[in-house]
């Protein structure tokens, strides 16, 4: 945690550490900054804004840009993805529409999570994507974002693995909104 925080602070790397994860992480920052510097255009969402987002992600990961054009399968999962970049459009389209009706921030932000984790639109970077959007949606309209921090990674996967099968959003929720109250006491937005 310490060596995120140097890096990310003063782009300082942790010896011993891979080259590739310190891009990921920079890149991530480079992406908040811009949704940051960027908030009020994410009040309503659409490909392009998304696309835009997992550009920054992906920048010099040796990752294809743009919407898959391949299958992808999901480690540990029955869970099935679209393998056509039509249908993975025109899910994406139809989710920021649906997103785009919805009134709640943190409904909009918690269904722009999921629903991009289960579309899985890219050939990599998607859960980072999704959890930026997330916040994005949030910083929009003026909440605090989330980080996942103190979540159990097997807990999150698990809860994502229950909505990929079952399409429940139960167990998400319950950690979606335990993140929201960590952040709102730990963060200030403005």
């Amino acid at each position: 945690m310490l060596d995120t925080e140097k890096l990310i602070s003063k782009g300082i790397e942790a010896p011993g550490h891979d080259k590739l994860e310190a891009k990921m992480i920079l890149n991530h920052k480079e992406a908040f900054k811009f949704i940051r510097e960027n908030e009020a255009i994410f009040k309503e969402l659409d490909l392009s804004k998304i696309e835009e987002v997992h550009k920054i992600l992906i920048k010099d990961l040796n990752v294809n840009f743009g919407l898959r054009q391949k299958a992808v399968g999901v480690t540990g999962s029955i869970y099935r993805l679209l393998d056509n970049i039509h249908q993975i459009k025109e899910a994406i389209d139809n989710l920021c529409k649906v997103i785009n009706k919805m009134d709640s921030p943190y409904a909009k932000s918690m269904i722009v999570l999921l629903g991009l984790s289960y579309i899985q639109p890219f050939e990599d970077g998607n859960k980072r994507n999704s959890r930026l959007m997330a916040n994005a949606i949030l910083l929009a309209h003026d909440h605090s974002p989330l980080s996942y921090r103190s979540v159990d990674e097997n807990e999150y996967r698990e809860a994502v693995l229950v909505f990929y099968e079952l399409n429940s959003i139960i167990p998400f929720k319950k950690i979606f909104i335990e993140q929201y109250v960590f952040a709102t006491n730990n963060y200030s937005v403005k």
